[in-house]
This record gives C-alpha cells, sequence and structure tokens, in this order.
C-alpha cells in the first residue's frame, strides 16, 4: 500500500475520533451548537436538532472509520468522499443562504477539514487505481 493511502486512512480516523467527541457533545449539551457553530441564529437550535446533528456526525463518523480500515472498498471510498462534500455542502449554505453559521473558527475548522478531506480523497484514487492495477496483475501472474 503506498504511503499516501497510510496517511490518508490516518487522516480519516483522526477525523472520526473528533467527530465522536462532536457527538457527544451534541447529545450532552446543545448550547455547544449555538455557542460554536450556528451563532448567527442561535435560537433556532433546540435538543432535537441537536441530537440530529450529533446521530449525522456519528453516522459520518463510523462510514470514515470503515474506510480507513478498509480502503480498497471503492464503493466505501466514494461513499465516504461524500461524506465530505455533503459536511462542505452543509455548512457552506448555513452560512452563506440561510446566515445561521457566520464564518468563525467553529465553522471554519469544520470547513477546512471538510475540504483538505475532499483534495485529498481525490488524489487518493490514482494511489487507489494504482494498486489495484498492481493486484490485478499478481493475480495474473499466479494464474498463468
Amino acid at each position: 500500500m503506498s504511503r499516501f493511502l497510510n496517511v490518508l486512512r490516518s487522516w480519516l480516523v483522526m477525523v472520526s475520533v473528533i467527530a465522536v467527541g462532536n457527538t457527544v457533545q451534541s447529545f450532552r449539551d446543545h448550547s455547544f451548537l449555538s455557542e460554536k457553530l450556528y451563532t448567527g441564529k442561535p435560537e433556532l437550535v433546540n435538543e432535537l436538532q441537536a441530537r440530529t446533528f450529533g446521530i449525522w456526525t456519528l453516522l459520518s463518523s463510523g462510514i470514515r472509520c470503515v474506510c480507513a480500515i478498509d480502503i480498497h472498498n471503492r464503493t466505501l471510498y466514494h461513499i465516504t468522499l461524500w461524506t465530505f462534500f455533503l459536511a462542505l455542502g452543509h455548512f457552506l449554505t448555513e452560512a452563506f443562504i440561510y446566515k445561521t453559521a457566520p464564518l468563525t473558527i467553529g465553522v471554519l475548522a469544520p470547513l477546512m477539514v471538510a475540504s483538505f478531506s475532499i483534495l485529498g480523497m481525490v488524489i487518493g484514487f490514482q494511489y487507489l487505481e494504482a494498486s489495484q492495477e498492481l493486484t490485478t496483475a499478481a493475480k495474473q501472474k499466479k494464474r498463468n
């Protein structure tokens, strides 16, 4: 496996662990979201919305962690990539369309994580393809 894919796997695990922390925080105290993320309209944040955000974050975390374990699973790789696109789209729309999440550090951090993750995973495609070609060639050689 390439060094890049190993770094990407470590990144995915780190992002997953941080997301579990955010999930716990969302369930423990919903003011976390109104004080850190949705500061533009904190009155819209309630316990139900915080728990929904927590479940969404936990689901994304699980998907990313499983992808780190089985990074060569192309379907899982694509789904993981989409979790980052969804996160990026969510925070961009909340910041620029709904105006509920002004560009504070609490919003910039997930925007940067999603952006860097998308970039890393798109670059990772070339390493996945190269790795898959080597595996296919090795299998063909074994058959002959």
